[in-house]
């Protein structure tokens, strides 16, 4: 996605999703970066959604305000489709790649109802990742491969999910320390 370069624009940067042990853990950094310059270190960039009373856990990176446009918008397929997290993301999915106005959003998100661990891209993909472990943003592939060289440990999905993100901490600027950390549970 083509980025003005006029005004960078304000971006949430590393969220990992890890399902493990019957569990799934979503983390993301709170680092909030304009350009190169880090504006805030303790963003919530995961959160808990429940709509239509069937619990959702969500972690978004790219643009701010176009992940809490995306955010709503997912939770109103939810709610039209409850219980039913894949047909709900494969939806916006849809709506993300043939909207006009959607399709001019740069975020990505994971998403989990602790059965699926989903990622969600504006180039309408639902994508159910390979071995368990999902990231996105500028630390993700950091996080990514982090976590699955833990996968195989004793460590739990949480363990996993924090160690793999204070990896990406240390080596990408656009990630920092401070931890939003949500567990959802089939």
């Amino acid at each position: 996605m083509a980025q003005n370069d006029d005004f960078p624009g304000w971006h949430g940067t590393t969220i990992i999703g890890v399902k493990k042990g019957g569990e799934v853990v979503i983390a993301g950094d709170g680092q909030v970066s304009l350009g190169q310059t880090v504006i805030k270190g303790t963003a919530r960039k995961v959160r808990k959604l429940s709509p239509g009373g069937y619990d959702v856990v969500a972690g978004f990176a790219g643009s701010t305000a176009d992940a809490f446009a995306l955010l709503e918008r997912l939770e109103a397929k939810l709610e039209a489709t409850p219980g039913q997290l894949a047909r709900a993301s494969v939806e916006l999915a849809k709506d993300w790649r043939t909207d006009k106005y959607l399709q001019k959003l740069e975020a990505m998100l994971i998403v989990s109802d602790g059965k699926d661990l989903l990622v969600i891209t504006g180039a309408g993909d639902v994508l159910e990742p390979e071995h368990e472990v999902a990231a996105i943003g500028s630390g993700g592939n950091y996080a990514l491969a982090a976590a699955r060289g833990m996968m195989e440990s004793d460590r739990d999905a949480e363990t996993i999910a924090r160690d793999a993100m204070a990896i990406a901490a240390d080596i990408c600027v656009y990630t920092n320390g401070n931890l939003t950390v949500e567990k959802i549970t089939a």
